[in-house]
């Protein structure tokens, strides 16, 4: 396997991938969103075999300041269950560190998104419109969300999901 930068030859390749993942487009075209309004600001892909695989996105956030939005991963269902996932979100969240982005933020299955170090007490202090205890944030910057308050406000594209 192979996890690196998507390249505008894989963005077809990867909303299969996203549709298949899902079921339906609509995180498909939020990711399309994201990228032609410059809010995506890492985007990775796995490659297996010659072929995509798998697709994680991270969006800046308009609030708080410098944190981002972990969303959506998406495996091909036959190649789920396999690791692929784990590993591109373990990259991202490193390539989010290293980009000097202070936290991430995730709405999703709790049992899943704790192996990460995510946390639903650190989002707890935030407003968001998400149900808890599904909305979890990680600090990438120790102690940065500690003093944190007032709402998490994604990038408008997320305004477009059911």
């Amino acid at each position: 396997m192979i996890i690196r930068d998507e390249s505008r030859d894989d963005i077809r390749a990867v909303r299969q991938v996203i549709v298949a993942a899902f079921g339906r487009a609509e995180e498909a075209d939020l990711v399309d969103m994201l990228r032609q309004s410059g809010d995506a600001v890492i985007s990775l892909v796995a490659e297996d075999d010659g072929e995509i695989v798998a697709q994680v996105m991270f969006s800046r956030l308009r609030a708080p300041a410098h944190c981002v939005a972990l969303a959506p991963v998406s495996v091909t269902p036959s190649r789920q269950k396999q690791g692929f996932g784990s590993r591109l979100i373990r990259h991202g969240i490193a390539r989010a560190k290293h980009d000097g982005w202070r936290a991430v933020f995730v709405l999703g299955e709790p049992e899943y998104y704790r192996r990460f170090d995510f946390s639903g007490a650190l989002a707890g202090k935030f407003e968001t419109p998400y149900p808890r205890p599904y909305f979890m944030a990680l600090e990438l910057t120790p102690g940065c969300l500690s003093e944190g308050r007032g709402a998490v406000i994604h990038a408008p594209a997320f305004r477009t999901l059911d």
